[in-house]
């Protein structure tokens, strides 16, 4: 009983040591038969082992490389995953889950972001589709590959006006002088009235122009 001191003869001590290799329920079922015990439970042997460290040679694991006693078993009809309730929820051959995003389907992401799903297979996991930003996708595809160093810029600030003509390819020396950062001294593009916009463009276009001549490269 729980909360009590349950004690054992040396006679009973030294029969639980001897058959400690025993399943637990023929082990208790046969103390209990050897001894007139009724007052010890299942769960009071299985705590005596473990208290007295008497390893049974059972971990509850599969041994690496042994088959499990049902390989190869179809489950019986009416019981496991054949029983009527299981098959109502089962998958079939061919079936697509009701949740599955098909081609085109839309998602924000977590920066704002409209993203679609195109017929483009995965790279890192190898589905049929993909999701990628569809303001790039849609500017691509009307003008091509987005220049080597250069970044979209949304011209509106609306990030969810995927249309090709409110983005524009920036090298990413002018991004960063239209998103702040240390060039946070001029008003942020962004922050910026619709009338001023095209202004503080042509201003930082003309500054990166301006540092990238200094420096002696190409723009």
């Amino acid at each position: 009983m729980k909360g009590r001191w349950i004690a054992y003869s040396p006679d009973e001590m030294a029969w639980l040591e001897a058959n400690r290799l025993m399943v637990i329920s023929d082990y208790h079922r046969a103390f209990c038969e050897t001894f007139g015990r009724g007052d010890v439970s299942l769960s009071n042997l299985h705590s005596l082992r473990k208290r007295k460290g008497w390893a049974t040679g059972r971990t509850g694991h599969f041994v690496k490389g042994k088959a499990p006693h049902n390989k190869g078993k179809p489950c019986e009809p009416g019981k496991g995953g054949r029983h009527p309730n299981a098959r109502r929820t089962q998958f079939k051959k061919g079936q697509t889950p009701h949740n599955t995003n098909y081609l085109g389907h839309e998602r924000i992401s977590t920066d704002g972001y409209i993203e679609i799903s195109v017929d483009e297979r995965n790279p890192h996991t190898g589905y049929e589709r993909r999701y990628v930003l569809k303001h790039k996708w849609l500017w691509e595809q009307a003008n091509g590959p987005v220049p080597e160093g250069h970044a979209l810029k949304c011209l509106d600030s609306n990030p969810l006006n995927t249309d090709p003509s409110n983005w524009e390819p920036v090298p990413r020396g002018v991004l960063a002088r239209l998103n702040g950062g240390r060039f946070r001294t001029t008003l942020a593009y962004d922050e910026a009235s619709p009338e001023l916009k095209p202004l503080v463009m042509a201003s930082a276009k003309l500054k990166h122009a301006a540092q990238t001549a200094r420096k002696g490269s190409p723009a």
